[in-house]
């Protein structure tokens, strides 16, 4: 029996469609820059690897959809309101 990813689906591969994916992920207290390899990404309430081989794969694989479909500017770009918003910052002032 195979768990459920807690990772959510990308739903296209368009700068909204990524838009979405990383604001899916702030809901589910995921969030990690794009950037980063998600094996490296460390809880810090308990310092234990946050994501599970299977789910570093998979997210391995989506940055991987994102970044040929889209260039790594405008994932970048797609990430940065979501990172803005999660760290309190209001764009729209």
């Amino acid at each position: 029996m195979h768990a459920q990813s807690r990772i959510p689906k990308l739903r296209d591969t368009t700068f909204d469609g990524a838009l979405l994916w990383f604001s899916e992920m702030q809901c589910g207290k995921l969030l990690f820059h794009p950037e980063d390899d998600p094996a490296d990404i460390i809880t810090i309430s308990n310092g234990q690897q946050t994501f599970t081989d299977s789910e570093v794969q998979e997210l391995r694989f989506l940055l991987s959809e994102m970044e040929e479909r889209l260039g790594h500017d405008r994932v970048i770009e797609a990430a940065y309101p979501v990172f803005m918003t999660a760290f309190g910052e209001h764009l729209d002032d």
